[in-house]
């Protein structure tokens, strides 16, 4: 890709960006939030139409011309987002043949056949008849990314494939890109977690704000210089911004904010307790699936509870749906932004105000000078990239759609915040932002229970976590006990 420019209505995507991927080779594509990743992806791939520039593709004697994705196909290019792009109300199979057929009869017996050859050649835990919505997150992430292999792909763009993935998942995956790069396919390979990166790319490029950085050698580049190219600038040590900041003085009192006591809801998770004090971060932890998210909405009431019951400053409450917990001041980011958070037509500043509002009442709207001092408060301090207050929601980057989320909820001023995979799909320096905010609340006295898939992160933020396994709760651990180590002894070794 040669001198590409790429431009929106009050936004400079791309400048004069130049990128290059060689046969046989996985090329990490690297900046933070904004940086015009994913805009480079979806003009090589025919979803934006470029403004200015070249692509070549060897064999052409001549630029590609990209104008739609069925032609980057067509071209040899398969694209893996990081939202899943499938049809939930398909099955498997429908889903990773879908636009593939050459004729208009389908022979169903052999599509479920060889849909299942590949599911299992790649060790995907799903049947072809199955229908996708009945797949976790995980599971559907794989299937996109099975039907992009049997594609006859000379390039792969895997755009922060592994956000939704467990550690086993993303080890078949490496393996399975490994292969590929073995067999010639060039992969373009978008994540923000560092470690992948270095166990399974050959070079980086760095992009930040709409320009190209460099192009790197993954030996030349250290994980403290790669950072610091992403954000344009020195970053402290991120291990230690625990020590930092105050901690809130009452929070070892021994008085609970909110517990839980034998809570159950219908979504399968077995009986649990908890508790929450007041400025305290907590987490739950464990691998995909063992439920953390289960236990977070049923606390929430975005899940019907069934059995057990809530007890706020030692009084039990009634919570049976989300709203009652927002009465309650609890607040909750969901870990599916996209389905569960935005609302993708309605502009950042109506975003912010949404759950403020419902506290309030429709029939109490706040005033147009109210919501336009509550947005300019809350987009300079989570300093959230956007044109303006009235832009759509769904233009922004994945990063910043977060911090509007986070924005939204911090607005209702909440005792207890919860917060599922805030970090998801968010650039390094931001995620360093998260943290720190999310650590400066819990020093003000507010109470954060925080979730997230890489274990580094919650060591960093929170003093006690709560181990589950297979949607069961079966450890706890504080103090000494807060390491990788203690965490994985705990999810593995049962019920002792």
């Amino acid at each position: 890709m040669r001198n590409i420019h790429k431009s929106f209505p009050g936004v400079r995507a791309l400048q004069a960006v130049d990128f290059t991927l060689c046969e046989g080779e996985i090329h990490a594509l690297m900046g933070e939030n904004g940086a015009g990743k994913s805009t480079l992806i979806k003009v090589l791939t025919g979803v934006y139409e470029k403004d200015e520039g070249e692509i070549y593709l060897k064999g052409l004697d001549k630029a590609a011309v990209i104008r739609s994705p069925q032609d980057a196909q067509n071209l040899g290019i398969s694209t893996v987002y990081q939202e899943i792009t499938l049809c939930p109300n398909l099955s498997v199979a429908e889903n990773m043949y879908i636009g593939r057929g050459k004729g208009v009869c389908t022979n169903w017996k052999k599509m479920n056949e060889d849909a299942d050859k590949i599911l299992k050649s790649l060790d995907i835990p799903a049947k072809a008849t199955q229908q996708l919505s009945s797949c976790s997150i995980a599971i559907q992430q794989m299937v996109a990314i099975a039907r992009a292999v049997d594609m006859d792909c000379k390039v792969l763009i895997l755009d922060e494939p592994t956000s939704s993935l467990d550690e086993q998942e993303v080890e078949k995956l490496f393996v399975l890109m490994r292969d590929l790069k073995a067999k010639g396919v060039g992969i373009i390979f978008v994540t923000h977690f560092l470690d992948q990166v270095y166990e399974v790319c050959d070079k980086i490029t760095v992009l930040r704000d709409g320009k190209l950085v460099g192009e790197y050698e993954i030996k030349d580049l250290p994980r403290v210089k790669l950072v610091a190219t992403m954000l344009g600038k020195e970053l402290d040590d991120m291990s230690d911004i625990k020590g930092e900041q105050k901690v809130y003085e009452g929070k070892d009192s021994g008085e609970s904010l909110f517990e839980a006591e034998g809570l159950q809801s219908n979504a399968g998770i077995k009986p649990f307790d908890f508790y929450i004090k007041k400025g305290e971060v907590n987490g739950f932890t464990g691998l995909l699936g063992s439920g953390r998210s289960e236990c977070v909405r049923a606390i929430f009431g975005a899940d019907r509870v069934i059995h057990g019951k809530l007890k706020k400053n030692g009084k039990e409450v009634k919570i049976s749906k989300p709203l009652d917990a927002m009465k309650q001041g609890i607040a909750y980011l969901p870990e599916d932004r996209k389905l569960d958070g935005i609302v993708g037509d309605m502009s950042v500043r109506d975003n912010i105000i949404l759950a403020a509002q419902v506290l309030r009442g429709f029939f109490r709207p706040f005033s147009k000078a109210e919501k336009n001092k509550f947005a300019e408060e809350y987009i300079k301090l989570l300093e959230i990239k956007t044109a303006s207050a009235d832009t759509p929601i769904k233009a922004l980057s994945g990063g910043n759609q977060q911090k509007v989320i986070l924005a939204r909820w911090l607005l209702t001023h909440p005792e207890y915040l919860i917060l599922d995979e805030p970090t998801r799909g968010i650039d390094v320096g931001t995620k360093v932002e998260i943290q720190k905010l999310v650590l400066k609340l819990a020093s003000e006295g507010m109470s954060v229970t925080f979730i997230s898939s890489e274990t580094d992160e919650m060591l960093r933020t929170c003093s006690r976590l709560v181990v589950m396994r297979d949607r069961k709760v079966v450890g706890e651990l504080t103090g000494d006990e807060l390491t990788q180590s203690g965490i994985m002894a705990t999810i593995a070794g049962g019920d002792n």
